[in-house]
């Protein structure tokens, strides 16, 4: 028969550590972290790029197809990253 009687607890207790020095180089000079607004700007930019380069000497549209494409999936990502950054946890 299975054993059914709780015992105590016997691991250690969680210990809260955000608000310590993480040890990396940056924590020296005072950020440790991701910009995620420049990451936002640096996507966007790439996308305008990817449009950009549908302007050339090229005939068929496959190329525009996959252009387009990745533009779309980079600004989608954006798009997603601002709404799951603003719901509330």
């Amino acid at each position: 028969m299975a054993n059914t009687e709780l015992e105590s607890a016997s691991y250690d207790p969680v210990v809260d550590t955000r608000n310590e020095v993480p040890d990396v180089p940056s924590a020296e000079w005072g950020w440790s972290g991701e910009s995620n607004r420049a990451m936002r700007v640096a996507a966007i930019v790439v996308a305008v790029f990817l449009l950009f380069m549908m302007i050339g000497n090229h005939t068929g549209k496959v190329e525009d197809l996959w252009l387009i494409g990745f533009a779309a999936m980079l600004v989608g990502l954006v798009v997603r990253d601002i709404v799951v950054r603003r719901k509330p946890r």
